[in-house]
């Protein structure tokens, strides 16, 4: 069987079958020194914005060179560069949409959309064998940093992370959208409980920037709403400590909820509610400081069960990208049924684009970190292989093996914090970690809430997923209230 993997080719991009070749440059107008790190082109047959292309939803066509000391107005021709899905010579002709991106690696999550990175406007091109071409094509724009717009209701809060600071040995902050209830001013000597916002892949808190409405209550109960942004290079640090990522878990809890407690009026309540990526973040908050939340409600949540990680059991399958039976393991599918997008496809996409992606963003918090100060790869790209090595790293990261083995000393901790819920469609298979946890759980007889409803990844948040997560919530509110008194 021919694999189609992540080729290194040895020739200059286009080779002499399509007798074209590309040359970049930047100005000194956006870079006055010399740049070294990625250089990033994204090709797509139909999106005119090529450099938004995602390994988890698209299949795009893409390369990298990594180069040093090109000062501006110096020009690079791609040579051996890493592409995928194969060399260039064998990329079918036609025209393209391409842009070229310099990744600085200033801070941003996705290269493409990363802030101080260097990029080109889109440019179409054809790719013909048979013509002789140079195409040149100049980063002449700088992606803009994020703004945010506060209003009444709607705050920015930036607090500065020294933890995280001497992690990375550069200046780290922890950043949120405050939403604060409309009684907030109407009672203005009232404290109130905190809903955690934690967002899920792709998102994060801008989305929020100039948001005009006050924070929807906790079903019936004001809150000050706190949407957290887990966005770091690598990709989503889940909030969670890790080799790669830093102390992420430790600075929330030791210097981002001080603060906020110490700026805004918290009464001491703290819930915690997430989606996809920001489910599996909430979970890992609350098992692993139970007594710090009062509640935690986790929808759509990444694999909490290592014996179904995408359907892969990764205690006991060799390979990620082949079933026994050599069939492609998929990682997105429509209804949970339909392959759209398979791990393969993602993992080699990734050997490309080299972070922020969501299969590397596993490796960051789950694996160790290598000699050479990248996150280890669970995975062979070219082969599928897992590394054991690597997955022994990883089982600290499986939250229902964890609770097995704690759940004596935490158990009367967690019990009725705790609500899971799902759609049974889910695009990515997450029903079925979820569905394993809740037979391991009920064997512990542990009091923790399982709900399945119809839909898939994007479509379960129905009105009665809403009601009912909120009314789990509240009942919790009203317990703490009277542990109180």
């Amino acid at each position: 069987m021919k694999l189609l993997s992540v080729f290194v080719c040895s020739m200059l991009f286009c080779i002499q079958s399509f007798a074209q070749r590309i040359s970049v440059s930047f100005p000194d107008s956006l870079l006055s020194t010399p740049f070294s790190g990625s250089i990033l082109f994204y090709l797509s047959k139909t999106s005119k914005e090529p450099r938004l292309a995602s390994s988890l939803l698209d299949n795009a066509p893409c390369f990298r060179m990594d180069v040093e000391n090109v000062y501006p107005g110096e020009t690079r021709m791609p040579a051996s560069p890493l592409t995928y899905p194969v060399p260039f010579n064998d990329l079918e002709q036609g025209e393209y949409y391409i842009q070229v991106v310099w990744d600085r690696n200033l801070g941003g999550q996705f290269i493409g959309q990363s802030p101080g990175n260097l990029y080109s406007a889109p440019q179409k091109i054809a790719l013909r064998r048979e013509r002789q071409q140079i195409i040149h094509i100049v980063a002449d724009k700088v992606i803009p940093a994020y703004t945010f717009k506060e209003n009444e209701y709607l705050k920015e809060f930036i607090v500065p992370s020294a933890l995280l600071t001497a992690f990375h040995h550069t200046p780290y902050s922890l950043n949120a959208a405050i939403r604060l209830p409309k009684e907030y001013y109407t009672q203005p000597k009232r404290k109130f409980p905190v809903k955690f916002v934690v967002f899920g892949y792709t998102g994060n808190y801008h989305l929020f920037s100039g948001y005009p409405n006050p924070m929807e209550p906790i079903d019936t109960v004001p809150c000050i709403g706190v949407y957290l942004d887990g966005n770091c290079p690598l990709g989503h640090s889940v909030y969670a400590n890790s080799d790669n990522n830093g102390p992420w878990s430790d600075a929330l809890i030791k210097e981002f909820i001080p603060q906020l407690e110490k700026q805004y009026r918290c009464n001491g309540a703290r819930f915690l509610h997430g989606h996809s990526s920001g489910g599996w973040t909430v979970l890992w908050l609350q098992t692993q400081y139970p007594e710090q939340f009062m509640a935690c409600w986790s929808s759509s949540p990444d694999p909490v069960d290592f014996h179904s990680f995408m359907k892969v059991d990764m205690y006991a399958h060799e390979n990620m990208f082949y079933d026994k039976d050599s069939t492609l393991r998929p990682l997105g599918t429509i209804a949970g049924q339909i392959p759209w997008i398979y791990l393969r496809n993602a993992y080699q996409m990734e050997a490309v684009i080299n972070r922020g992606e969501q299969m590397h963003s596993f490796d960051a918090v789950f694996g160790p970190k290598g000699a050479d100060g990248i996150p280890m790869r669970i995975v062979d790209a070219r082969t599928g292989e897992i590394d054991t090595t690597v997955f022994n790293h990883w089982k600290q990261y499986d939250i229902t093996a964890y609770l097995q083995q704690h759940w004596e000393q935490i158990g009367g901790k967690l019990n009725s914090k705790i609500r899971i819920t799902v759609g049974n469609q889910d695009n990515f298979l997450l029903n079925y970690p979820i569905r394993l946890m809740e037979e391991k759980m009920k064997k512990l007889n542990a009091d923790i809430e399982f709900g399945y409803y119809t839909g898939d990844h994007f479509t379960v948040q129905s009105q009665q997923w809403l009601k009912d997560g909120n009314a789990f919530m509240e009942s919790r509110y009203v317990e703490w209230l009277k542990k109180q008194k």
